[in-house]
């Protein structure tokens, strides 16, 4: 079996106190699990990835000089996004799809995938947030990258892009308005999902630990090419880079979750 990676970091310079995350970036698998029984065409769906987020991640490391971590396997084969204990974690079924390999899956199979991507790609996570506070003595500012789908079940979705957050409103009210102040785009406030998900990257690596953060969320469709890819990075790039400047995204303060209260482990990251 050859090595995997499952997932990267970017280094960047950790001083600048910024931290990008991009869980769904890839939709790799290693040649073992042959495409989870799959076609190849559903490795090009949403299904498999966040569609766009990879280059977008890279360009704004780039244009930031911040350190990333970037998911390397698709959440066909298990979802980071996710709580170990979480339903959802390994999907039979997405968005129609019967997946062959997920259903039936072994206890030992299921453990496996957890130590072997799901885990090394939250230690990861925890290792950069760390290295990133520790560089300047201060909490990160943590923004985690994701994509949606233009439409759901046939009914489109108006908004460019979204904020997603759970009960933390200190990165998230400056980056809605920052978003907004352009008043070319439509943004959703927690739509169209919410950011309320118990276990999920969010509440693993900041809610628990009080570190400011906000999840933005880019629609598929406007950044599917390099056009888009790099327009969106040029929006965002200035807006991030603000945000990074207040000294109130760089300070430890934990808010109560309203997935309700937290429990002995969920504090990931350590407290300065």
């Amino acid at each position: 079996m050859r090595h995997y990676s499952p997932y990267e970091i970017i280094k960047g310079n950790p001083a600048q106190g910024l931290v990008l995350l991009a869980d769904h970036a890839m939709n790799r698998l290693p040649p073992e699990y042959d495409r989870l029984g799959l076609p190849e065409s559903a490795f090009a769906r949403h299904i498999a990835y966040d569609i766009g987020i990879e280059s977008l991640t890279r360009q704004l490391s780039a244009a930031l000089d911040s350190p990333a971590v970037l998911g390397c396997f698709s959440r066909l084969l298990i979802d980071p996004n996710r709580g170990e204990d979480d339903p959802t974690l390994i999907m039979r079924i997405s968005d129609g799809a019967i997946v062959p390999g997920n259903h039936p899956i072994s206890t030992d199979e299921w453990q496996r995938r957890l130590d072997r991507f799901h885990r090394p790609y939250h230690q990861a996570v925890s290792q950069t947030i760390a290295e990133v506070a520790a560089a300047g003595a201060r909490a990160p500012l943590v923004i985690s990258l994701h994509s949606f789908t233009p439409a759901w079940k046939g009914v489109a979705r108006p908004w460019h892009a979204a904020v997603l957050w759970d009960n933390d409103p200190r990165a998230v009210f400056p980056l809605i308005e920052r978003l907004e102040a352009a008043g070319d785009i439509l943004v959703g406030n927690n739509e169209p999902y919410d950011g309320a998900l118990r276990g999920d990257t969010m509440y693993r690596h900041c809610m628990a630990a009080g570190i400011p953060h906000a999840l933005i969320e880019i629609r598929q469709d406007l950044i599917a090419d390099d056009t888009g890819v790099a327009a969106w990075a040029e929006r965002l790039a200035p807006i991030l880079a603000a945000l990074n400047a207040m000294p109130a995204l760089h300070a430890y303060q934990r808010h109560p979750s309203r997935t309700g209260t937290y429990r002995d482990g969920d504090e990931e990251e350590k407290l300065l």
